[in-house]
């Protein structure tokens, strides 16, 4: 599923998307909490065909069913039992980290931690999904990580000292 998002200027935030079965859902989260749902008819992708309203409580009770937190369907409780220990965590290079403007290749942060970078979201949200050794990591960004918790611990250990 692709979700587009963009700026309502002095309400907010829009997020589009499309699910695999086709139907169009709009999500507008006001700047005061409010949030509303649109749902659009397959046949006219213009019309909107319901609209929920829900204060910023309502949306979190949402947000915990719909992400498992209330109730987890059987067939993923086995694929959670086998990526129990699969962590993944976002980190930001501090102004001046020794490791922007390197490669990933370079960083060689696989071989040393154990983990891999699955994102990397530069200024301006740019993002990177999925980047290749000879990406350049950007002054300042955010690299997203994947890996077990021990292994996490060594990454985060790496990007704090600054140590090659």
């Amino acid at each position: 599923m692709q979700i587009r998002e963009s700026e309502l200027p002095s309400i907010g935030k829009k997020f589009q998307m499309t699910t695999e079965a086709g139907d169009k859902l709009v999500l507008v989260v006001h700047d005061d909490g409010r949030r509303e749902m649109y749902h659009y008819d397959r046949e006219d992708p213009d019309d909107s065909i319901s609209m929920v309203e829900l204060t910023d409580e309502e949306a979190k009770q949402v947000a915990f069913i719909l992400g498992g937190l209330v109730y987890k369907p059987r067939s993923l409780e086995t694929i959670e039992m086998a990526l129990d220990e699969l962590v993944i965590e976002w980190y930001r290079l501090e102004p001046g980290s020794p490791y922007a403007g390197r490669t990933i290749g370079e960083l060689d942060i696989r071989r040393r931690t154990g983990t891999t970078v699955i994102a990397v979201v530069g200024h301006g949200q740019v993002r990177q999904i999925n980047p290749g050794p000879d990406f350049v990591v950007p002054e300042e960004a955010t690299l997203v990580v994947m890996g077990e918790r021990r292994h996490l611990k060594e990454f985060k250990k790496m990007i704090k000292n600054g140590s090659d």
